[in-house]
């Protein structure tokens, strides 16, 4: 089966989306920093997903790691750009530091890794792209201007980048989630979850698997003619 890098995988919706897209048969690299015990678990669970220990933001290694996995597992065929921080916080008070880290995580390495991965997928002219974004690129939220830029820079990147490459046959997609509840959202009060929930058309929030779901089907043939596009997975938060 053909071979998929997740970034981020080693927890919230990047394991999801990882072990999902195990499930459905391709073979999986999760790619994080570190190895967590719930990947552990699933790769116990999947035997088509594996683990690759990289520092997305440490630049210079990016070429020699993308050289590297593709010589242990041969094409990429698809690529998710999930792994992100989501640092809270009012600008005129945040850190100049924790601003440059939102951008080099969130902007910087997925461009980057993109750069390097796609020339395989250029070769064969064939492949799939799928960066997470967020509903709050587009709807805004306060307390997180610094990390809605970062994700509303990776729509701009998602729509450039499928006009780039897609008389290739390489496709490339956006996800945006709404609120989930993962670790990233585990600051939210109980009233802030209750506003979420009764301000959403389907009355709840996003799942993990909601948003794997959709990452799977714009990884499959089903979608071959789908490129550009942002897919709002948000129970209808913003509809």
């Amino acid at each position: 089966m053909p071979n998929v890098v997740v970034t981020g995988a080693s927890r919230g919706i990047g394991l999801g989306i990882a072990t999902t897209l195990a499930r459905s048969g391709y073979d999986v690299v999760a790619v994080a920093r570190h190895l967590r015990p719930a990947l552990e678990t699933a790769m116990a669970q999947h035997a088509n997903l594996r683990f690759l220990p990289i520092d997305l933001v440490d630049f210079a290694s990016l070429p020699g790691q993308v050289r590297q996995l593709r010589n242990q597992i041969g094409q990429i065929y698809g690529l998710v750009n999930n792994a992100g921080v989501g640092t809270a916080g009012i600008l005129s008070t945040m850190p100049d530091e924790q601003i440059a880290q939102v951008i080099q995580t969130n902007v910087i390495a997925p461009i980057t890794l993109t750069k390097y991965v796609i020339s395989s997928m250029m070769s064969a002219r064939s492949g799939r792209v799928v960066n997470i974004t967020s509903v709050v690129a587009s709807a805004g939220y306060s307390g997180l201007s610094a990390y809605s830029a970062s994700k509303a820079a990776m729509i701009g990147f998602t729509r450039s980048l499928a006009r780039e490459i897609g008389s290739l046959g390489i496709t490339v997609n956006a996800v945006a989630p709404g609120f989930v509840a993962t670790e990233m959202t585990h600051d939210l009060s109980e009233k802030q979850r209750q506003q979420i929930e009764r301000r959403s058309a389907l009355q709840r929030m996003t799942t993990v698997d909601d948003v794997a779901s959709a990452v799977a089907f714009l990884m499959s043939e089903k979608a071959a003619a789908i490129t550009g596009t942002v897919m709002t997975v948000d129970a209808g938060n913003t509809a």
